[in-house]
């Protein structure tokens, strides 16, 4: 059995060994657990302490109905679960007082498991936005991924900020749009065959679309030959193009061919520079936010990351997606999605990230004072009588 089974059958022994455990995993929900028979359970178990049950309050050992009632309650909700595995559940529990850190286990899977699934989803909006020419449901659903991101980190108690992944070179790092054709290499040929041959036409994309919006590298360096022509104030031609392509060493090295650059001029068609430009951003924004998600699901997949470096390096690989998003709303005359700014520091940390921090660390007993010479402490002094199902 994997550790996080492990801890998902360690907590809730725990709590049906001990329910006042209870108080001390209020951070943790039934939806952390992966299994759904677990989930039932610990949903039984916290209903059946809000309800007031009365072994709670029942002196001596803890009475067999804590247990029977709490199958019972999760029988109702799913299938599959008896007394014998309620008792299979308190044998795999060490120690009833590490149930905070059985806990922490759980939430740690689930944290992965929750950004795995976000990123997957948002892979598939941006596929689905780039074949139906949209780009409202990748935005929305990485709108969503960042909240999640955001909310994971209030419930493992740390602050949300986009950190680099410093792995090296990784799946989980190279977040660059992988190149593709049809459609897209047809819209950016047209898009700059209207730059060279309209004059003024560079001045209506060059606020916002940038050489890496280009799915292809040859299309990327000869829109970097446009924008230097149009930053210097030279005039913008067939002519003056191949001339910077042979300037920067573009023909020389064999990355752009006269041939090329002429198919390229020659292949305008009737449109505008914006109008263009825009189905160039649109491709852009989806490739950007699908190489993001793949990024953000590489990362999930890496047990040994923990949460907190998992979630700052999630945000920091919808960076990209960010930027393209700013210029895609300079393009559209909308205003840009607002970041949503931290919150002002108080004297006192918020409660969650209290419970939060209180769940990954707890703090060492102090040491006693040595006795009198000569004497030995007793084995049983200061150990608390366990309680145990009878």
């Amino acid at each position: 059995m994997n550790p996080l089974m492990s801890a998902e059958q360690a907590v809730l022994g725990a709590v049906l060994l001990a329910p006042e455990q209870l108080t001390h995993l209020e951070w943790l929900a039934a939806g952390h657990f992966y299994r759904p028979v677990h989930q039932a359970l610990f949903d039984a178990l916290r209903k059946l302490r809000n309800d007031g049950h009365p072994a709670l309050s029942a002196d001596g050992p803890l009475p067999v109905s804590w247990v029977t009632d709490a199958v019972g309650e999760a029988g109702q909700h799913v299938r599959g679960l008896t007394a014998a595995y309620a008792h299979t559940l308190i044998q795999a529990c060490p120690r009833t007082k590490h149930a905070p850190v059985y806990g922490r286990m759980v939430l740690e899977g689930a944290i992965h498991r929750t950004v795995a699934q976000h990123a997957i989803r948002l892979h598939q909006a941006a596929r689905a936005d780039a074949v139906q020419g949209e780009v409202e449901g990748a935005l929305r659903t990485a709108d969503v991924l960042t909240g999640v991101l955001t909310d994971l980190a209030r419930r493992w108690g740390t602050d949300p900020r986009p950190v680099p992944h410093t792995a090296g070179p990784s799946a989980a790092t190279d977040i660059r749009p992988p190149a593709q054709s049809g459609q897209v290499a047809e819209d950016e040929r047209f898009l700059l065959a209207v730059l060279a041959e309209q004059p003024g036409a560079m001045g209506e994309v060059v606020a916002w679309l940038r050489p890496g919006d280009f799915a292809d590298p040859t299309h990327q360096h000869l829109y970097r030959c446009l924008g230097a022509l149009h930053h210097r104030g030279e005039p913008i031609d067939r002519i003056t193009l191949l001339w910077e392509a042979q300037r920067r060493g573009l023909l020389a090295d064999g990355t752009v061919s006269s041939e090329q650059l002429t198919a390229v001029c020659e292949g305008m068609v009737p449109g505008t520079a914006d109008w263009f430009g825009q189905r160039v951003m649109r491709s852009s924004l989806t490739r950007t936010a699908a190489a993001s998600a793949r990024a953000i699901r590489t990362l999930a997949q890496d047990e040994a990351l923990g949460p907190g470096r998992l979630i700052n390096h999630a945000l920091h690989a919808l960076g990209p997606l960010d930027e393209v998003r700013t210029r895609w709303a300079t393009a559209n005359n909308s205003p840009a999605p607002k970041a949503t700014a931290p919150a002002a520091p108080t004297g006192e940390p918020p409660p969650d990230r209290v419970k939060a921090a209180r769940a990954r660390s707890t703090p060492r007993p102090v040491a006693s004072p040595p006795g009198p010479a000569g004497r030995l402490p007793t084995p049983s002094a200061g150990r608390p009588p366990s309680r145990r199902h009878p």
